[in-house]
Formats: C-alpha cells, structure tokens, sequence
C-alpha cells in the first residue's frame, strides 16, 4: 500500500462511529494466548525517503549480470507501454468478473486474450489461463483421462526431453489421481525423440502422447511423425509449447494429418518480465469437443435484451462454482493480471512483431552457439534445427565453470549434469533479442577466460 491517509483523528472518530474503544476491540474474538505480543524482528519505521534508499542498496547487490539462461524462463524486451496499462487501477485490482454488468473492460479483454491464444496455437477454443506452464501439463494429462474415454489406462507417454521440472509437477500432481507417466528416452547424439522409439508401445491403451516443441534442449521435435503415431495408435495428442515460438513455427493445430487435441505452455515469454521466480501463467486450447473438460473459465461473446454485443463468464467448471467436487480442476487458478500483460503485448506486437522477435532469437542463439564452441573445451552437443536454446559440452565441471563466470557478472546457462547425467559435463545455454553481439562477445571473452 503506497499511501495510509489515515491520521490519529480519522481513527478515533472512525472507532467512536462503531462504538469500538481501540484497534485491538475488533480483534476480541481471537484468544489472548494466541495474539503476538511484540515484533522483535521487525526494525523501526522508516521514511519514505529512507525505504527508497534501503531498496535501492537491496537491488544493487544482485547487480545487472549478462544473461545466458532460459530452461522456460526467458528474458525478453516488454515495451513500457504494456506495463503502464496493466498497472491502471482498472485493470491492477480487478477481481474475478463474476458480475458481467460491472466487468465488461475485463471479460473483453480475456475474450481477446482468448482469441489471441487459439489463432496463436491453431486450435478452436482457448481458457482465460492457469496457474503456470507446469501445472498446465499435470492439468491437460488429466483432461486427456476425462476427454479419452475409451481408454482405461490413464498412462501418458512423456519424451525424456521435456521440461524436466514440467514432469516432475505433472508427477505431484496428477499421480496421486492414479494417472502413469511413462518416459521415452530421446536419441543418443540427436537430442530429440524418435518415432520409432513408441513402437514398444504399438497396440498398448495409450491414453496421451505428449511431444514439447522446441524440447527442453532448443531441439525441434518431429512433430508430425510423433502426432499421427498417436492418433493411428487411439491416444489423444498433448502440445507443450513457447508460445514465441509459434510465430515461426508450424502451429499445433497443423501437426500431421489431424493437429493435436490439447496444446498447454508457459506463457511468460508474452510481457512477463522475470521477477525472482515469478509469478507466471500458464495457458490451455483444444478442439472444441473437448470443451466440456477444459479446466478453468471461458469468457464468451452473446447479445443483451436490446440486442448489443457484451461478454460474460460462459463456461466456469471450477470447484468454487457449481461443480464442487465434481470440477474439472481443483487447483485451478486465473492469472489475470498476467494474463492482461500478455494480451496487451501481443496487441502492441501484432503477428509481424511477434515473428520478428522470434526470428532476432533463432540469430542470436546461432551467434552465441559459434562464439562459444570456438573456445577450447566447449562443442555443441546437438546437431539440428532449434529455437532458443543449445546444449554444450565441456571438459570440466559445468558448476564449477558457471560459479566463477558469475564471479565476472555473467549467468552462463543451465547445469544439466543432474536431470541428465549422461551428457556429462552438459550446460544449456540461451540467446534472446536482449541479447546484442557485444553481450555475446563478453560471456565470449568471460568464458575463454575461465575455460
């Protein structure tokens, strides 16, 4: 809270109105013993002048280093204007719309995000978002249990090469609703996972195939090949996808002869900037006869009693409306003002932007890639086409290499040495449109120095 107006006046008389003798009378009803008496921890009150002070000394010590990780969080340039808008009191502290005639600037508003999500991923029906790309994943495995009824399994099949963090929520989640994750290993020396690799699989009740594109490496999957296996074999088909990738890339509505049935993401690239670990949104679209088992809420576009056009909450399955336990998600949650952020973004963007910036990543990431595998002790791990990220090998300890490049100011990447061992001294490394070729030539220079 930026400003309490309240003085010592304004409070007696506002207590003296209700007949309250203190503060603390209104607090009657908890027990004594379970009152804190006093705040120890807690310094004295400060200026506004001095906390200004105190916070700018806080933020300097993390520095400004040069950024070279992404794993799912990337760090892209967000105009100033989306973030102005978003933080207007209409937008920053607008609740869930319940009530459609006192929320029609923040229903449009989710109707286009809507909208916006389903052209972006080529599918037929979007959510108004959940809580974050992870859950979105552990969310879409259970709406593929409820969506295929005719399997009876509930395992899902789960390339090694996703998020590995994306699995493990998935796992927490959904594996205590008797859901089975079954990994598929991806290709020695290739990165990416194989068609052939389901084969085992041919004739098993399947319920889910999940591919990610691009998979946790930057790799490009064969996303076709993997999604007609799928439907020949009667397994729904679920997407995980970076949504700014999509503005190059074929859309998930387009893979193989069908498109997939269900497409979730991380939608942070979309004017989210990194904030110490978040908070971030995720996303969800499918085919319109999977509509019913789409967690979350669906903002929809009608005509009142006079004929005009207006929009209000069309689907809202959730535990806190009529469903209770019968919901389609009990965990679900909106994130609305993230959720603003990205539409504006998107709209500031338009299609050309978005393809821009994808296109500026895909230069930068070759850029770094040739900068870096020029050093002694570093090669590309991976051949192949991909999109933000690499893979790079070195001949040394990769925590040990990224500690003493942080010693220089630069977050060198990501140490894969624990979720995949077997790549050995393995780092993923990434490149935005922050990054410019100086940035490059000094984690360049930074790295030959450690190396």
């Amino acid at each position: 809270m930026p400003f309490i107006p309240h003085t010592e006046t304004d409070v007696k008389e506002m207590l003296a109105a209700i007949g309250a003798p203190a503060i603390d009378a209104l607090f009657d009803e908890i027990p004594a013993e379970l009152r804190i008496q006093s705040l120890a921890g807690i310094p004295e009150a400060l200026t506004e002048m001095e906390i200004g002070r105190l916070m700018q000394e806080r933020a300097q010590r993390d520095g400004r280093p040069l950024n070279s990780i992404g794993a799912g969080a990337y760090e892209h340039h967000i105009p100033a204007a989306v973030w102005a808008i978003v933080t207007r009191g209409e937008f920053y502290s607008a609740y869930t719309p319940y009530q459609a005639e006192a929320s029609q600037g923040t229903l449009q508003l989710l109707y286009e995000y809507q909208t916006m999500m389903a052209s972006l991923t080529g599918m037929q029906v979007s959510n108004a978002s959940l809580y974050d790309g992870a859950s979105a994943l552990a969310e879409a495995s259970l709406m593929a249990v409820r969506a295929h009824r005719k399997s009876k399994s509930a395992r899902i099949l789960v390339p090694a090469a996703v998020n590995p963090t994306y699995l493990q929520v998935a796992r927490a989640i959904a594996e205590g609703q008797k859901l089975n994750f079954d990994v598929l290993p991806y290709e020695p020396g290739v990165g990416t996972t194989s068609a052939a690799s389901l084969d085992s699989y041919r004739g098993q009740d399947i319920t889910a195939v999940v591919i990610q594109q691009p998979n946790f490496f930057g790799l490009l999957e064969d996303v076709d090949a993997i999604t007609d296996w799928a439907h020949a074999n009667g397994a729904l088909v679920i997407a995980v996808v970076n949504p700014l990738s999509l503005a190059i890339l074929k859309p998930p509505g387009e893979w193989g002869a069908k498109g997939v049935d269900i497409v979730v993401g991380e939608g942070q690239p979309l004017g989210v900037p990194l904030s110490s670990g978040g908070p971030y949104f995720g996303f969800m679209t499918t085919r319109l006869e999977h509509v019913r088992q789409m967690p979350g809420r669906i903002i929809g576009r009608t005509v009142d009693l006079d004929g005009k056009p207006g929009f209000t909450l069309t689907l809202q399955a959730r535990e806190q409306h009529i469903r209770r336990s019968k919901a389609t998600s009990n965990i679900c949650t909106n994130q609305g003002l993230l959720v603003t952020a990205a539409t504006i973004h998107m709209s500031l963007l338009g299609a050309t932007g978005l393809e821009r910036v994808a296109a500026t990543c895909q230069q930068r990431t070759r850029e770094l890639i040739g900068a870096l595998t020029k050093i002694k002790g570093v090669k590309l791990a991976f051949d192949g086409p991909r999109f933000h990220e690499a893979v790079l090998q070195l001949d040394r300890n990769v925590g040990e290499v990224l500690e003493a490049l942080a010693q220089r100011g630069v977050i060198g990447g990501y140490d894969l040495s624990q979720q995949y061992p077997e790549l050995g001294n393995a780092l993923l490394v990434c490149a935005t449109e922050t990054r410019t070729s100086e940035d490059i030539a000094a984690y360049a220079k930074a790295l030959n120095e450690v190396m």
